[in-house]
């Protein structure tokens, strides 16, 4: 039976999804650091294949100049945006940029003029036709990728690499419907974006670390005094000679008492203000010189590491929400 194109592209964005998340949780594993070179390297399968969708689906010339909004918009976090200096100075990346940036903007005006009207509760359950509900899908990934940039922007997604890994996401899976497996999931009528579902899936794993870090610190018998159970649920004891090097915070301290003398604390939030190695070092000294060689630290886990499972999770399983709402079915 020859396979469908629609069906060939779906799994062709399924196994770059994993692959290119794969690589950037490994690469943020090891190095707590994505490069800007591997979302470029990676952006090249998902225009390929995002274009190869558009013509396959025959879309109109304003669909294909609308693609370029949501590029445009996310190739600003990872290669910045041209300045008027740079194009007075010629420069050919500004240059090509701003030619970009153009068409985007007609193929935007021209496709609202051509697509936009629609009635809000046709918009809603998504009752348009192909070509309509198509420039809309590119407008939906538009929102989504400059909400993930705000988010960037104000702190509430920490690391740039987790923002751009989420507008990656956003443009390589647009929703549901570029995974035919998935494009029919139980009876919810609306459904949260692939990238938004894959994000509540990585926080849902983060569920599962304060249960896990409780067994394997009582397996350790590292709980050895009821204060002991407000630091057991997110940290855990390390010996001091490893936890320069580890990708951790200290939650171990030495303070002065009242009478001047040193006294050993344990506080059980990371400090805002990431220490430099060398002040790490100056506090375990303190700290072995009161007695304490193995402190209570909590890991720095990385979004992406989680996001890869839950990238797994979102192929697999589909939509969150319709395992979280699904007794409203």
């Amino acid at each position: 039976m020859a396979l469908d194109p629609g069906e060939a592209i779906g799994w062709a964005r399924a196994g770059t999804l994993l692959a290119g998340m794969g690589a950037a949780a490994w690469m943020d594993h090891l190095a707590r650091r994505v490069p800007n070179r591997h979302w470029l390297v990676w952006s090249q399968p998902v225009l390929f294949l995002w274009i190869l969708d558009l013509v396959v689906r025959e879309a109109d010339w304003t669909v294909f100049l609308t693609m370029l909004v949501p590029v445009c918009l996310a190739s600003g976090a990872v290669v910045g945006r041209p300045s008027l200096d740079d194009l007075r100075a010629g420069s050919r990346p500004d240059i090509v940029a701003t030619v970009a940036y153009a068409a985007a903007g007609i193929g935007l005006a021209a496709g609202a003029a051509r697509h936009a009207a629609v009635e809000p509760i046709d918009l809603l359950l998504w009752s348009m036709p192909p070509a309509q509900a198509l420039w809309w899908e590119l407008v939906g990934v538009t929102l989504l990728i400059a909400l993930f940039d705000m988010a960037w922007r104000l702190r509430l997604l920490h690391g740039g690499a987790d923002a751009k890994a989420l507008m990656w996401v956003a443009m390589l899976v647009p929703t549901w419907g570029a995974l035919p497996w998935l494009s029919d999931q139980g009876g919810l009528v609306l459904h949260l974006p692939p990238a938004l579902s894959i994000l509540l899936w990585g926080g849902l794993a983060f569920l599962l670390l304060p249960p896990y870090n409780l067994v394997r610190n009582l397996m350790r018998a590292d709980i050895t005094r009821f204060s002991d159970l407000r630091l057991a649920l997110h940290a855990e004891r390390m010996p001091s000679k490893d936890v320069v090097d580890a990708h951790v915070w200290l939650l171990s301290d030495v303070e002065h008492a009242l009478d001047g003398s040193l006294v050993l604390v344990h506080r059980a939030r990371a400090p805002r203000r990431t220490p430099s190695k060398e002040e790490v070092g100056e506090r375990l000294a303190l700290l072995e010189a009161l007695g304490e060689e193995r402190p209570w630290v909590t890991r720095k886990i990385p979004l992406l590491v989680v996001l890869f499972p839950a990238c797994v999770a979102a192929l697999a399983l589909g939509d969150v929400s319709q395992w979280l709402f699904a007794w409203l079915v």
